[in-house]
């Protein structure tokens, strides 16, 4: 007899219909063909224990499975499920209704006791079972939350393959989960553990960290050790704009495939926060591996990507960011696959001016030897540092302001004004749908919203020959005066937005020693 039953087969952030054919004849032989990898291949195994333990025997058939299409690799055990219940439908001993087979979707691992476990990559799979137009999907119950986003899609959590059979023989009904989206979406968004009016002084820092937020722009700090560089970028998040739900979802995506999902999470509801060690490989930042998966900047994806001590970074996981932050996407390209993932992420780095810390402090003096500070700064290449937008120098807090009783201004306030900024921006590129915020914007629309006066040229010029800047240093200084702009509510850019804008190049200074 032949069945058919249904999977999928997560391949980037998408994933694709996989349809397991099980056929049972005379014989006693078992073939599982069609590009299984070796955790499929296990699958034979753990489904004899699971029915064993279950009441049932494995059927005793000559038993050939093709998991179509048949060029595409089958990785991982989630396949499990949908390999068990074909097997016991084409063998037709447990009375398992095979119509039924086709409206259903399956995924999940099976453990030797037969309970399902939780699998990656839910939501794509999920998504496509709808763009299938399956009636439902059967998902171990810890993935429910997580399937269950995804409207006109019934999804059924099951703890044990026993439960999928008897739903299948009709003993019992699968109870389908349902999840408010927005209703979840809306009630968590706001909810931040870290607040900017925790932080006293640095208000020229929190400054650019507004400019940044409201135009989504690289930012570096450079300043000595405690002078409250990574007390900063932590709350950074907290002023960002909240994530629009189309937004939630994509970011969701990603974190599925790469099984970073909280149990019992439907939907990310605030935009991630990234915090590689400096000792990280880079497969590991932008993603791969023999079989690709999601590296750090795509799990950035639509938040930020915080590089502490940004020199102390290898260089080659350093200069592989530059790509991604040009591109906003990332392919990895192995022999037997590719995959491509989104990477639109905000850069937050810090660093300290020298490796003792204290070079340009006003009160301790550096003991770095001659030439020190300079082979130190050399370790970020010059291409790199022309994609960061803001440079900012932090100095260390007087006592006067850390005494101070009075709480700064909070991340709410600073929020509701990247918030107008992000609407002028929104409105702006309407047109545009691939552009969100000023950081985006291409030489075109550079061109055509952001024109300085005569007054504002003439500064920009003085400027470009005083400190040397690059042509992309150049672009970069015109979307922070935009952005300068947009917070200041102004529709044209004014000298002063360009020397706001022009005083956040501060690596690009002599005084640096570069």
């Amino acid at each position: 007899m032949l069945v058919k039953t249904y999977a999928a087969a997560v391949q980037g952030i998408s994933a694709t219909l996989i349809t397991i054919e099980v056929s049972c004849t005379k014989g006693i032989q078992f073939y599982l063909v069609g590009l299984p990898d070796v955790a499929v291949r296990e699958s034979h195994e753990r489904i004899i224990s699971a029915l064993q333990v279950n009441g049932l025997k494995f059927p005793r058939y000559r038993i050939v499975i093709n998991m179509a299409p048949a060029d595409i690799r089958k990785e991982g055990s989630a396949y499990d499920l949908p390999l068990a219940i074909g097997i016991l439908a084409a063998a037709n001993e447990t009375g398992l209704n095979t119509e039924m087979l086709d409206r259903y979707m399956m995924m999940g691992e099976l453990s030797l006791d037969g309970s399902l476990q939780p699998v990656k990559g839910m939501l794509p799979i999920a998504i496509k079972a709808r763009e299938e137009g399956f009636k439902g999907l059967i998902v171990p119950k810890q993935n429910t939350r997580e399937a269950a986003v995804v409207n006109n899609l019934d999804v059924y959590g099951a703890e044990n393959i026993r439960e999928v059979i008897d739903f299948f023989c009709g003993k019992c009904e699968l109870e389908a989960t349902v999840v408010n989206t927005r209703e979840e979406f809306y009630a968590r968004q706001q909810q931040f553990d870290q607040d900017f009016s925790e932080v006293r002084g640095q208000e020229s820092v929190k400054r650019a960290l507004e400019v940044a937020a409201a135009g989504g722009h690289n930012i570096i700090m450079i300043g000595p050790p405690g002078s409250g560089k990574s007390m900063m970028a932590k709350r950074l998040p907290s002023i960002l704009p909240p994530l629009t739900l189309q937004e939630a979802l994509e970011t969701t995506k990603i974190h599925s495939v790469a099984g970073k999902m909280e149990k019992n999470t439907s939907l990310l509801t605030q935009r991630p926060f990234r915090a590689p060690h400096h000792t990280i490989s880079d497969v590991a930042m932008v993603g791969g591996g023999a079989f690709p998966q999601p590296g750090e900047i795509s799990l950035a994806h639509n938040g930020v990507l915080f590089l502490d001590e940004l020199p102390e970074f290898t260089r080659n996981v350093l200069e592989v960011l530059r790509q991604p932050l040009e591109d906003r996407c990332i392919r990895i390209s192995r022999a037997h696959s590719a995959a491509d993932y989104p990477a639109s992420f905000m850069l937050v780095a810090s660093m300290n001016p020298c490796p003792c810390g204290y070079y340009n402090h006003p009160d301790r003096q550096c003991l770095c030897p001659p030439g020190t500070v300079l082979k130190y700064m050399n370790r970020i290449s010059g291409p790199l540092l022309d994609r960061i937008d803001i440079q900012i120098e932090i100095v260390p807090v007087p006592f006067e302001k850390i005494s101070e009783r009075r709480p700064a201004e909070s991340s709410e306030c600073i929020r509701e004004r990247v918030i107008r900024a992000r609407e002028i921006q929104s409105a702006r590129f309407a047109p545009d749908p691939q552009t969100y915020c000023n950081a985006q914007m291409e030489s075109r629309q550079l061109h055509k919203h952001v024109t300085p006066d005569e007054a504002g040229n003439a500064l920009l010029k003085n400027a470009m020959q005083k400190f040397s800047f690059s042509a992309r240093a150049h672009d970069r200084i015109l979307k922070v005066a935009r952005t300068v702009a947009d917070l200041d509510d102004s529709a044209d850019v004014k000298p002063h937005h360009l020397m706001e804008a022009i005083s956040y190049r501060n690596l690009d200074r002599e005084t640096w020693g570069m």
